[in-house]
């Protein structure tokens, strides 16, 4: 039973690190934010991205909060198989 749990976690962590991935690559093809493909990477990947975003400098001329945002998911994947393994 946890093995399936952890098995659907790690699917979900991946969707979300290629979906800010995936909307990262995007954003230089893709300039309307009300594009459907965008659309919904927005939806999925904001609620993360935000946050990040909004604690670095704005005098910064790249966004690096989804490169901030994928260690941080991976960083606390890591932590929870841990846990749930025991090791």
């Amino acid at each position: 039973m946890l093995n399936t749990l952890l098995d659907l976690l790690n699917i979900l962590v991946n969707i979300l690190i290629f979906a800010i991935i995936g909307r990262a690559i995007l954003s230089w093809f893709i300039r309307d934010p009300a594009h459907p493909l965008m659309r919904i990477l927005i939806d999925v990947t904001e609620p993360v991205l935000e946050p990040i975003r909004s604690r670095l400098p704005q005098s910064w001329m790249i966004d690096l909060s989804p490169m901030i945002a994928i260690l941080v998911i991976n960083v606390l994947w890591n932590l929870v198989l841990s846990i749930a393994t025991g090791s």
